[in-house]
């Protein structure tokens, strides 16, 4: 988007350069899917996957029910996108931890230490991938069976490669031991996880990690792990379900996060210039919204106004910007 520049003069904007000033509509139907994905992890940390509805999705979310078909076919449809997006996170931080150690162990105690640590950050998020979507629907159970499938990889590769190569195809020890190991770590974490507990993930670091180590390296690797000092976990604080929105009669339609997302990129811009940007051709239409925006205390104007013979000049109030994040995506 062409940007606002400032001149000399306090509080003057000069026009809008030439060139693109609407929000692409993919970036508001981006926008639109941030919040429903969002309200989707709110509505199932409340309730369960099993009590999951689209109408408790769109109301949180402030969408319409068209809005929310036009993106995702169902609400398992929905909860898969968040459980996709979640896990990819969870993997690349993961991936880089391990990338940067130079053997097996410390490899996997580093990615595991990476995920504990994202869980203890996001426990909602957490609970999604550990919890809930075992009661989900067969795309979420497939998504995560490639998920485990890919754990299962990683702690294989602890067995010494001769071992690997003296036994058969066929074989089925090895392959028990790691659906054991990783079983049983995600049966630690699912535990964990539901009793709710405010008790750091970080510190099942030792304990896990002499778990896994224990069928490839042996026992006294195992003990090395419990007794090797870990991270220094703090305690989970409960997380905060105020949702940004809550009290706002309103819904996040296309129109009003244009008009949001430009004013939070161009502080100090006039009614015309916010019409133009956001693609509004209908002034009086643009001049109602911003009222509207300001009523409620989503925008502030700093400007003189028309009555003073001078520009309005919105900006995003600390409620506005809060409603602007919370609008993009996971």
């Amino acid at each position: 988007m062409a940007s606002i520049a400032q001149t000399g003069r306090t509080g003057a904007v000069q026009r809008l350069r030439p060139g693109p000033r609407t929000m692409p509509r993919v970036q508001v139907a981006e926008i639109q899917r941030g919040r429903l994905l969002g309200a989707t992890v709110d509505v199932v940390e409340e309730v369960g996957y099993s009590h999951l509805t689209v109408a408790q999705v769109i109301t949180r979310a402030k969408v319409s029910r068209k809005t929310f078909y036009d993106l995702f076919e169902d609400r398992e449809d929905c909860f898969l996108a968040v459980f996709d997006e979640a896990v990819e996170r969870i993997g690349a931080l993961a991936s880089e931890a391990y990338a940067e150690q130079s053997n097996w162990r410390d490899a996997v105690r580093a990615g595991l230490l990476a995920i504990l640590s994202f869980m203890d950050d996001q426990p909602a998020l957490a609970r999604i991938c550990i919890v809930d979507a075992l009661g989900a629907g067969p795309r979420v159970l497939e998504s995560r069976a490639r998920v485990i499938e890919r754990l299962k990889r990683v702690v294989a590769d602890g067995e010494p490669a001769a071992q690997r190569g003296s036994r058969s195809r066929k074989g089925q020890a090895g392959d028990i031991a790691v659906e054991g190991v990783v079983g049983a770590a995600l049966t630690v974490l699912h535990t964990r996880l539901l009793e709710r507990s405010h008790a750091p993930l970080v510190n099942l670091l030792g304990p896990l990690m002499s778990l896994i180590v224990l069928p490839y390296k042996g026992s006294r690797a195992a003990g090395e792990e419990l007794s090797r000092p870990g991270p220094k976990g703090r305690r989970r604080k409960p997380q905060s379900r105020k949702d940004p929105l809550g009290g706002i009669d309103m819904r996040l339609t296309y129109r009003t996060m244009r008009v949001l997302s430009f004013v939070g990129e161009h502080p100090g811009a006039s009614n015309r210039e916010v019409a133009d940007g956001a693609g509004i051709a209908d002034q009086g239409q643009m001049s109602k919204l911003l009222a509207r925006l300001e009523r409620l205390e989503l925008l502030g104007n700093t400007g003189a106004g028309q009555r003073h013979g001078a520009c309005n000049e919105w900006h995003l109030t600390d409620r506005g910007r809060a409603v602007e994040r919370a609008a993009r995506p996971l």
